[in-house]
């Protein structure tokens, strides 16, 4: 199956899905859309690309943490390290168990990484050798699933936050930026939680990767 083959089959099985589709501009891409999945006002933002000189389908989505939760993050940090290291050890054993692909990006004090939880992404590759809508699908929920699992976590140990977006330092310097990975990682929602669609392709994703 060819790059544009697999592009054609994509495009219409989201159409046939009534999915939301936003065209993305990435020169290192033959298709990067963001769709909007599952349907409704709980829908999530993800990226749905085909790698230029790749044999597959990269699906992804980035969630960002509020600035309230990372607030009560750090309090629990100051107050009870080791309950707060508890915490990020049962959110990393989840996203294992849920089987996808993941990243995290922790707070930076100095050259050390802490915490808090700034940010995290699920991804999967398909491959075109195993593309049919039913396994795209099925990734899509796979994925919307495990993003579900960690934005619960959050919320329930951590609150509603403050609605407004909290920061991510290894975005302020990307170039420099190491996202910590628990698989090797591919490369919006409620209020409390705000996904970042403004990165590019390349930003957080390396199809180099994918060997």
């Amino acid at each position: 199956m060819s790059p544009e083959d697999a592009e054609k089959l994509v495009r219409t099985w989201l159409a046939s899905e009534r999915i939301e589709v936003r065209e993305q501009e990435d020169h290192r891409a033959q298709m990067h859309l963001l769709v909007k999945y599952p349907q409704g006002k709980n829908g999530h933002m993800f990226a749905v690309v085909i790698p230029k000189g790749r044999d597959l389908l990269a699906i992804s989505s980035m969630t960002r943490v509020d600035e309230g939760q990372q607030q009560a993050m750090k309090d629990l940090m100051k107050t009870d390290e080791e309950e707060w290291k508890t915490w990020m050890h049962e959110c990393r054993m989840q996203l294992i168990a849920s089987g996808v692909d993941w990243g995290i990006h922790l707070g930076h004090i100095g050259k050390e990484r802490p915490g808090p939880l700034q940010a995290f992404n699920v991804s999967e590759p398909l491959w075109f050798d195993g593309l049919t809508k039913n396994e795209m699908m099925q990734n899509l929920r796979s994925l919307w699933l495990a993003k579900l699992g960690v934005i619960h976590e959050i919320k329930y140990t951590f609150g509603l936050g403050s609605g407004k977006p909290g920061p991510v330092d290894d975005w302020k310097n990307k170039k420099d930026s190491k996202q910590r990975v628990g698989r090797p990682s591919a490369p919006q929602p409620a209020t409390e939680i705000h996904a970042d669609e403004s990165m590019s392709f390349g930003d957080d994703f390396d199809p180099t990767e994918w060997l």
